[in-house]
């Protein structure tokens, strides 16, 4: 006879199952997937969207949905868009012979946040980073020097007149800003950084508008 409970088998441990349906588990593993959404986090998102109504809650999937199938890189500047080019490039109102190189599409965001610049984008898709094995050639290097030797690849077909980096403050972002100087001080054309009023090692998507703006207005020219 069983020394233990009534209804229990052995004196070990009950062997216990998933705390939630497999399908609610799998939903918290993606959202803590997310950067910066810990499991906690996951947990109150999934339960967010399991009290939602129907509707609210598959608005959100046909939402990732679409982003996946309908957002693609301007063929001119790399920004995000939903067609071949992005507003930006396709605005005849801005100044196309002023190209403003960036590191990421959040970066042009917080840039455009400001109102002070009248230019165009190029983004990088990141930054020169050899310890990481990031190299020229997995970025869009090859695109912002083909759009300044051939007008044809720019916006409008306007031949660059200036290159300004507006790469982030960071030994990484100084390091593929000199690399860019050099490889654009033959093409003719003016190159010049955002003002140094960005501290260093900080990221342009946190600065606030009144500095964004600042160093838009003061920045330097480079080399010769």
């Amino acid at each position: 006879m069983s020394d233990g409970a009534p209804g229990q088998t052995g004196s070990g441990p009950i062997r216990r199952g998933p705390a939630y349906p497999a399908a609610v588990e799998k939903l918290i593993e993606e959202f803590a997937k997310l950067p910066g959404i810990g499991r906690k986090s996951a947990e109150r998102l999934a339960f967010h969207v399991l009290k939602s109504d129907g509707p609210v809650a598959m608005a959100l999937a046909h939402a990732v949905e679409d982003v996946k199938k309908k957002i693609r890189h301007c063929k001119v500047c790399w920004n995000l868009s939903d067609g071949e080019r992005c507003g930006v490039c396709e605005n005849p109102m801005r100044d196309r012979s002023q190209v403003l190189v960036v590191e990421q599409p959040k970066d042009l965001i917080a840039l455009e946040q400001t109102g002070m610049y009248r230019g165009i984008y190029h983004v990088l898709m990141g930054h020169l980073s050899p310890l990481d094995g990031i190299e020229a050639s997995d970025l869009t290097i090859a695109d912002i020097i083909g759009r300044v030797q051939d007008p044809g690849r720019n916006a409008g077909g306007v031949r660059v007149a200036e290159v300004i980096l507006g790469l982030n403050p960071t030994l990484e972002g100084d390091g593929t800003g000199l690399y860019l100087q050099k490889e654009l001080e033959s093409a003719g054309v003016r190159i010049s950084r955002l003002a140094r009023g960005l501290p260093s090692g900080s990221q342009l998507e946190y600065a606030n508008k009144a500095v964004l703006a600042d160093a838009i207005v003061s920045r330097q020219q480079l080399g010769g």
